[in-house]
């Protein structure tokens, strides 16, 4: 059960999360990943687009009941962020994606909490959300994304 009284300091509830909203995964082929995805586990694609800003070719997969996803990453070019983490670690899990309502409150406690984010102002992600990761180096060496989706 989610504890919604406010903290005293941020007036935020403790959990900043509402859900797991992804887990993002780096692949160097977005066409091989999907048709293996689909074949190999029964789960499609239910949205795709290119996010030049974010260098990646990508798509989400819908788990389960549909609230629960797995997107794929492709690098765009050769020096995108996802390029230079498939060359340093190879294909896999690259971030762990967490829903918030409002990614600025968040961010900012966040870093009254003492962590870097990536951003000094959240970016645009996914279908119009809105997002910011917390450093690896702050979060256990997870890349921990937050993200606001886009109001329809």
């Amino acid at each position: 059960m989610t504890n919604s009284v406010p903290d005293a300091h941020t007036g935020l509830p403790a959990e900043l999360f509402s859900t797991i909203d992804h887990v993002g995964i780096a692949v160097p082929d977005l066409d091989e990943a999907l048709a293996f995805y689909a074949r190999t586990f029964g789960v499609s694609s239910v949205h795709e687009e290119t996010n030049t800003d974010q260098g990646v070719r990508e798509a989400m997969l819908a788990v389960g009941n549909g609230t629960t996803r797995i997107q794929l990453l492709a690098p765009l070019t050769p020096d995108s962020t996802i390029a230079k983490f498939i060359g340093r670690s190879g294909p896999g899990l690259q971030q762990l994606a967490f829903r918030v309502t409002d990614v600025e409150a968040v961010s900012a406690t966040l870093r009254e909490r003492g962590l870097r984010l990536l951003y000094d102002e959240p970016r645009r992600g996914t279908a119009g959300s809105r997002v910011n990761f917390v450093h690896p180096k702050d979060a256990g060496g997870v890349l921990v994304e937050l993200v606001e989706p886009a109001v329809h």
